[in-house]
């Protein structure tokens, strides 16, 4: 009895990796879908003038983040494939072993559904498709999607979370 109740409380501390999978997954569907409808109601170059500031246009990233590699020979679809299918396994490892802190889930949880869409991308298509366009001027900032805004997202919050934590520590 007393082994059955440490163990329950262990569980309870260190969280269920479940609601972070849930969050990947919403963000990934979130992802998947607003690319569909880019797809869809865009040819390659199409923009849509929201703002001063903001277009809604349909761009393909061969590359990395800013196109890094973009104008390489093709073997960088599969060597971005490759790595972001070893981050989400190695985000899943983090998940499963920390699931009971919550901000750094959080971070890797957006993280995980934003790699996984862009590494679906790259598999369905060969490209990773790219939609916001925010710009000042004639300076324009490398189109984006949801799936990078999530890392993004994921990223500021791991490094927050690791200054909560040394501060914590002090």
């Amino acid at each position: 009895m007393a082994a059955a109740r440490t163990m329950s409380a262990s569980r309870s501390r260190s969280g269920s990796i479940w609601p972070w999978l849930g969050l990947a997954a919403i963000i990934l569907i979130i992802d998947q879908f607003t690319k569909t409808l880019i797809l869809g109601y865009y040819k390659l170059g199409d923009a849509t003038y929201v703002t001063s500031f903001f277009n809604v246009v349909r761009a393909h990233n061969t590359g990395a983040a800013f196109s890094f590699l973009a104008d390489h020979s093709g073997w960088q679809r599969w060597f971005f494939t490759a790595i972001g299918v070893a981050a989400a396994v190695f985000i899943v490892w983090m998940l499963k072993s920390h699931a009971g802190q919550k901000l750094f889930s959080f971070s890797m949880a957006c993280i995980l559904g934003g790699a996984i869409g862009n590494v679906i991308d790259r598999m369905m298509h060969g490209y990773v498709v790219d939609f916001l366009s925010f710009h000042a001027g004639n300076w324009y900032f490398p189109a984006f999607n949801a799936a990078d805004s999530a890392i993004t997202l994921g990223a500021i919050c791991l490094v927050l979370d690791e200054i909560r934590r040394v501060r914590r520590g002090k």
